[in-house]
């Protein structure tokens, strides 16, 4: 019996449409995907794709939800001894790093977890811990809506990277305190990196706060049910 002969090309499958669709717009951006250019990456025809996917909005659902799932949730495991306050932090480092890796989808991951699995489970571990930690479920919601605000804002851009790496550029008549903006460019990782450390600490220190207070037995009223 003769063997059959291998394919020349990898078989398509829901894995390699989403990773050729992840490198692609790593590379060039959300605009630069279609399912035309996909389908060019991938060397098949169009229609093939709608074999796994419908659209592609779904595809790119699943692109980003590769992303989500790179966010490391073990701090609020119920059996992890970190408190909620240091889970938070270790939590917001890790989900930053898994946006800053992939920042073309930090736009489309900004808009929330839709039906998203992995992002969905991102939302039902924080709030899921927050209410363990004693939060009112509704305190718990606005948590994980302000962590959300803050982790996808601080990695749409650089702040130090958008200043030029010229110093004819900042005039000391016309800008006396940027004498040092040109050299910020060149430090940009460690600029953005303790910027993002800072408000972070910040933040914690302020929700820590209201925690306390809460303990105390000062929950505002419309915080001790679900809801908004």
């Amino acid at each position: 019996m003769c063997a059959m002969a291998r394919p020349r090309k990898p078989l398509l499958s829901r894995d390699r449409i989403v990773a050729t669709a992840g490198t692609l717009v790593d590379a060039e951006g959300l605009a630069a995907l279609s399912t035309r250019r996909l389908a060019a990456e991938l060397g098949v025809s169009g229609p093939s794709l709608y074999n796994h996917f419908r659209t592609k909005d779904e595809i790119l659902d699943a692109v980003a939800d590769t992303v989500s799932a790179k966010v490391d949730l073990s701090m609020f495991a119920p059996d992890d001894p970190r408190d909620w306050r240091t889970a938070l932090h270790d939590w917001a480092v890790s989900y930053r790093a898994a946006l800053t890796d992939h920042p073309n989808l930090v736009p489309l991951l900004a808009q929330g977890p839709g039906r998203r699995p992995a992002g969905l489970k991102v939302a039902d571990a924080v709030f899921g811990a927050m209410v363990r930690a004693g939060w009112p479920p509704a305190q718990a919601t606005r948590i994980g809506a302000l962590m959300r605000y803050f982790i996808t804002g601080s990695a749409l851009g650089s702040f130090a990277r958008g200043f030029v790496n010229d110093e004819d550029a900042y005039d000391p008549a016309d800008y006396p305190h940027l004498g040092q903006a040109h050299l910020l460019a060149e430090r940009g990782e460690q600029v953005d990196e303790g910027a993002f450390e800072t408000g972070l600490r910040a933040l914690l220190d302020g929700l820590a706060m209201q925690y306390e207070a809460g303990i105390r037995g000062t929950w505002p009223k419309q915080d001790s049910t679900n809801g908004s």
